[in-house]
């Protein structure tokens, strides 16, 4: 499958934006992690800026990044939303009030329990009533979306935007299923090449050793963030270079992303 990318948004650990990023991605500059700043987002309502998530936070974000340099219009734009864990500090609090004598349960706590959450936020933010995704598929779950993104893409002959996050949980889940930082990338993805930064032909291949980035604390960030699994693609389209990538999807295979630049 062939698609376009014409929109980028990135945000984690010592990577703000895709544009202070991509000197860093390029190995122009030294990367240096740092906490992520996040802020409510503003073209949610009140009361449902205070009730978002982190995961939320970081989802919208980056989505909004990845449109905003295009002439798109969100309100009918196809979405892929993809995540290894959702809202991990929402489960935990479920877990934990369950667990307790009293099990009463939040209604927005339980409203924002849901896999789909940020997807219901996104449509609330950018008043979106086009087509929505929400998918999981461990630590495979950014190669599973953007797989998915593209076949929509193709298929609708539309653009797509691919959002993929994952945000640690507390402990003592996150002793158990360890995600190293907050961190999240969209792509818009089209099917017709005009105005696109790169091309993209992505492809289930046979299980291999994944692409991993040359910077030891990148490639840590890779490894310990399933969402940051996008991190070679992201260098790739930084640099402007053109390259085959082999990324982790399910056990039995990879997926492979060749990119070419435009």
């Amino acid at each position: 499958m062939k698609v376009f990318v014409k929109g980028i948004g990135l945000l984690g650990p010592g990577l703000p934006d895709w544009a202070a990023s991509r000197r860093i991605l390029a190995g122009a500059e030294e990367y240096r992690a740092m906490p992520v700043a996040l802020s409510a987002p503003l073209t949610l309502p009140a009361a449902e800026r205070r009730r978002v998530g982190t995961p939320v936070k970081i989802a919208l974000a980056v989505g909004a990044a990845a449109c905003s340099d295009g002439e798109w219009d969100v309100s009918s734009l196809r979405t892929v939303f993809t995540s290894s864990g959702g809202d991990g500090d929402n489960l935990d609090y479920l877990c934990s009030t369950l667990a307790s004598p009293a099990r009463e349960i939040s209604p927005t706590r339980f409203h924002n329990s849901v896999h789909n959450a940020a997807a219901g936020y996104w449509t609330i933010a950018a008043r979106a009533h086009g087509a929505s995704t929400s998918l999981c598929a461990h630590d495979g779950s950014f190669s599973a979306g953007l797989f998915e993104a593209a076949a929509q893409a193709l298929a609708s002959g539309a653009p797509v935007l691919l959002v993929a996050y994952d945000h640690p949980y507390p402990e003592p889940l996150h002793g158990k299923r360890t995600i190293a930082a907050a961190f999240g990338v969209a792509l818009v993805l089209a099917p017709a090449a005009s105005g696109a930064s790169a091309a993209l032909t992505v492809q289930v291949t046979d299980r291999a050793p994944p692409t991993a980035m040359p910077d030891a604390m990148l490639e840590a960030l890779r490894t310990g963030v399933p969402a940051a699994r996008a991190l070679p693609l992201l260098a790739l389209l930084a640099t402007r270079r053109a390259a085959t990538l082999s990324i982790e999807y399910l056990p039995h295979c990879a997926l492979g992303v060749t990119v070419v630049p435009c």
